[in-house]
């Protein structure tokens, strides 16, 4: 138990000083992981276990809200080959003029080694990128997708060469996983009785873990993969989404462990720092060739640049890898540290980056020519909401109340902005007028301006960091109609007023203040 606290107060503090200087806690989480390994801390048992839980919980997560047919497209797949092969080339080139240049960890190291290396170096964080994602309430914009498809394909290779690498090929018995394809009725049947409260997250995990997770392992596959799988074949069902909040708060405790563990990998030495921070020079190489070959795919360049900017950082894989090369003798026992301080300061940096992502990935763009809007992808093309009243960005429970209300109530002419394109579709289906553009892209409200006829903007989205967001790209545009914004808490709410916000909707306390006012009516009508 002491050691537990001691673990839990260091990664607190870790989380907290992150926080002071503007960085997202896992940074924190990756420092006192270091901090821990370096005071020679003792070892936490049962770490791994949680950590392994934590990330099957976020790939099972990912999949509730994952359309598998996004993979074969061609910007998704033709994109993650197309980089690995570039990133692995790249990688070898880079590594070999370190070890010409006389850098004593490289040196020495054959073609083989470099090559392992430069692969282990070409995989983009999984978590880390969902977590960015996430805190921006962007996993389900067309970038954000886009991302998310990169990671599983990537992931896919990682976890098909570890399989080849230790030499473990997947049991036969494997094939008859398909049979989870047709038996998710029984599991959506299942899931339908068991209420929307603590059942429901229970019925979560135990599928991410049961025969997601643990069922994978046995047959010789990945259990991460198990959980996204099981996760996507759950996607269809209507309280997907329910499920994904619910398990939020829980997965993300569980993945401190993650992090705290990359922090153990050993105590780093001055020549490990160092060659870890020249590794850091390829992450804007990897960040701009993702969005190069996304312009080519036809879409926007602020997209290309968004994505790229996401993914620019190296992945947890990467420290598997290395691990399997020392393993089997490929790899010194340095690279293993060298990596894990690689993969923690490309999160700190790719953090830094990530914050101001939206703005960078604007003023990136002069450094790509514009494509004809007509070339453009469908999916990419910015819309035009023609002659309205009133535009509500978020089209969850307050945003598609809010619509209808302003329309049926006050006459209005209210359009709907929503980047989930399923949610899209199901409004559409129910008589919203909508259109699937993202609030936070500066270029969708230039033409709010231009069409000149827009008096109200409503900022509904489910995270403060979007609202925020939008808040600005609609000040950035010159819009000079009425915001009104939802907020959770009293800090989001002073926060969007001293922003620009004209009117912010308390949540908790408007709904307290509606339940007062009905409640006092039944009293009046009582007497």
């Amino acid at each position: 138990m002491e050691t537990l606290a001691l673990y839990l107060g260091v990664a607190f503090v870790g989380g907290v000083l992150a926080t002071l200087v503007r960085l997202p806690p896992l940074v924190g989480f990756l420092a006192a992981g270091f901090a821990l390994g370096a005071a020679g801390a003792p070892d936490l048992p049962g770490l791994g276990t949680i950590a392994e839980v934590g990330v099957a919980l976020l790939l099972f997560t990912i999949g509730l809200k994952l359309d598998v047919r996004s993979l074969v497209r061609p910007e998704i797949w033709l994109t993650t080959v197309s980089h690995m092969v570039l990133a692995v080339a790249v990688g070898i080139g880079f590594l070999g003029l370190l070890a010409v240049m006389g850098m004593a960890l490289v040196a020495g190291d054959g073609l083989g080694t470099l090559a392992l290396i430069a692969l282990a170096l070409s995989f983009s964080s999984t978590v880390f990128v969902i977590k960015v994602l996430e805190d921006r309430s962007d996993a389900t914009s067309l970038y954000g997708r886009i991302a998310v498809g990169i990671l599983i394909i990537q992931d896919i290779v990682a976890v098909t060469f570890l399989a080849i690498a230790e030499g473990r090929p997947p049991s036969l018995w494997a094939v008859a996983l398909l049979l989870f394809i047709p038996g998710r009725r029984v599991l959506y049947a299942i899931w339908s009785r068991v209420g929307h409260g603590e059942l429901q997250a229970i019925f979560g995990v135990a599928v991410a873990l049961g025969p997601g997770f643990y069922l994978f392992e046995h047959l010789g596959l990945s259990g991460d993969v198990g959980a996204l799988v099981m996760g996507a074949l759950l996607a269809a069902h209507p309280s997907a989404g329910e499920m994904s909040r619910s398990l939020m708060t829980f997965k993300d405790v569980m993945l401190v462990a993650f992090f705290l563990e990359i922090g153990l990998h050993g105590t780093p030495e001055p020549q490990h720092v160092a060659l870890a921070l020249v590794l850091l020079l390829m992450l804007p190489l990897q960040a701009a060739a993702y969005a190069v070959l996304l312009w080519t795919a036809r879409l926007r360049r602020r997209t290309a640049f968004l994505t790229g900017l996401a993914l620019g950082n190296y992945s947890e894989f990467g420290i598997i890898v290395v691990a399997v090369g020392v393993e089997v003798g490929m790899i010194d026992d340095d690279w293993l540290i060298v990596i894990s301080l690689a993969v923690a300061a490309s999160f700190a940096l790719s953090a830094a980056v990530n914050r101001r992502g939206v703005e960078i990935a604007a003023w990136l763009t002069r450094f790509l020519p514009p494509k004809d809007p007509s070339r453009l992808h469908p999916d990419d093309r910015v819309v035009d909401i023609g002659d309205v009243d009133a535009l509500v960005m978020g089209l969850g429970r307050v945003g598609s109340t809010t619509c209808a209300r302003l329309r049926d109530e006050y006459g209005l002419r209210v359009v709907g902005v929503e980047h989930d394109v399923n949610r899209v579709s199901s409004l559409q289906g129910d008589g919203f007028e909508v259109v699937r553009a993202d609030a936070t892209d500066v270029e969708f409200w230039a033409r709010v301006k231009r069409a000149g006829h827009v008096r109200l903007a409503v900022l509904a989205m489910p995270f403060h960091n979007a609202n925020l967001i939008a808040l600005s790209r609609l000040q950035d545009a010159g819009f000079e109609g009425q915001v009104a914004a939802i907020a959770r808490y009293d800090d989001d709410a002073a926060e969007l007023r001293r922003h620009g916000a004209d009117a912010v909707f308390h949540i908790y306390g408007a709904a307290g203040a509606e339940l007062a006012d009905r409640a006092a009516e039944v009293l009046s009508t009582d007497r």
